[in-house]
């Protein structure tokens, strides 16, 4: 049977070679921080199974979302401080220091490829948002999940891509996709690097990783720090709530903007996802001065509606006097947009 090119590369000798310097590998895979499960009882599959079914009219939207058309003119021309567009989920094009930057490019319309079952895209025809797309200067990866490495996408940015940053064990799954080992650097936990005056370190997160069923933690997971001389941006990647974001507070200060995870939790997975009220009192112990949520607004992973999410983290916010925005999909916006509240969903069903 030929292997789908969806699950990546497997592991190889010399990835293991690196893992094994990693303190973040216990021998056999990476490993969190805190002891962390997924505690899903086989008696309660079953219902979760008819959830998933039964409650598709509140956990997608009724109609397609609409993304706003890419101006290139206007990211480009951004100036006094960094220039966003968010895609839904947790795709983040992002200008700073001139540099055009691209995280977890998954424009596709399918977060379950290899899965009987499709999970679509609340968003249509996205994949097309490459080809309008500026050449990227970087890409930034967080882990290998369907939802946030793409091979469809991968294959069509890849000319457009100089340089690739990724979670250490992630090079595998791109070199087989066809993109330049000399162009992939990986990163394991508080790794940094300076890329064009932009200081870049990752940073950990509560979470896993793997594309098949042979390959779980077997490469890395995290968020990026993002720091310039007058700027700073966290990006908290996927995962539960935990101290590492009071450590990231203590090493780097203070954020002018941070994207936090913010959707697709479940009390059956709740280490691994946190819920939007951890969202926000996350951004509170990593010091963001404006709260951004991301991972939601793109697929239905989880059994919530689709509005719950932004719903509670608003709500939140509000309760803990925390700055938020809350950006429309495609939605080019820069920090002078921050004291401007969106509150785009309200008019969706």
């Amino acid at each position: 049977m030929v292997k789908s090119p969806q699950f990546g590369k497997s592991v190889r000798k010399k990835d293991l070679i690196k893992f094994k310097n990693s303190p973040n590998w216990d021998g056999e895979k990476f490993v969190n921080l805190s002891e962390t499960t997924m505690n899903i009882n086989l008696q309660k599959l079953p219902g979760l199974l008819k959830q998933n079914f039964t409650n598709k009219k509140i956990r997608t939207p009724a109609m397609p979302l609409e993304v706003i058309p890419f101006d290139k003119n206007h990211f480009l021309n951004i100036q006094n401080s960094p220039g966003f567009a968010w895609y839904g989920h947790s795709v983040l094009l992002m200008r700073l220091n001139d540099q055009n930057i691209l995280i977890d490019p998954m424009f596709g319309e399918d977060a379950s490829p290899i899965a009987p079952f499709k999970t679509k895209r609340f968003s249509e025809n996205t994949l097309n948002i490459i080809d309008q797309l500026p050449n990227l200067d970087a890409v930034f990866i967080t882990h290998d999940h369907y939802d946030h490495l793409d091979l469809r996408s991968i294959k069509k940015l890849t000319a457009k891509v100089s340089k690739w940053f990724v979670a250490l064990g992630v090079s595998r799954h791109l070199e087989k996709w066809g993109v330049d080992k000399d162009k992939i650097k990986e990163f394991d936990w508080w790794d940094s690097t300076n890329f064009k005056d932009i200081k870049i370190t990752f940073t950990p997160s509560r979470h896993f990783s793997g594309r098949g069923l042979l390959d779980r933690a077997k490469s890395l997971w995290g968020g990026w720090v993002f720091q310039t001389d007058n700027h700073s941006v966290y990006w908290s990647g996927d995962g539960g709530y935990d101290t590492h974001f009071k450590e990231v507070r203590k090493k780097f200060g203070s954020f002018d903007v941070g994207f936090m995870e913010c959707g697709q939790y479940n009390e059956h997975w709740h280490q691994i996802h946190m819920y939007p009220e951890e969202a926000i009192q996350a951004a509170i112990d990593s010091n963001v001065k404006t709260a951004i949520p991301v991972h939601w607004g793109g697929f239905a992973l989880a059994l919530h509606s689709w509005k719950d999410p932004i719903e509670r983290f608003v709500s939140q916010a509000k309760q803990d006097g925390v700055n938020i925005y809350t950006p429309s999909l495609g939605e080019i916006f820069s920090f002078n947009e921050f004291d401007n509240h969106n509150l785009w969903w309200e008019t969706i069903s």
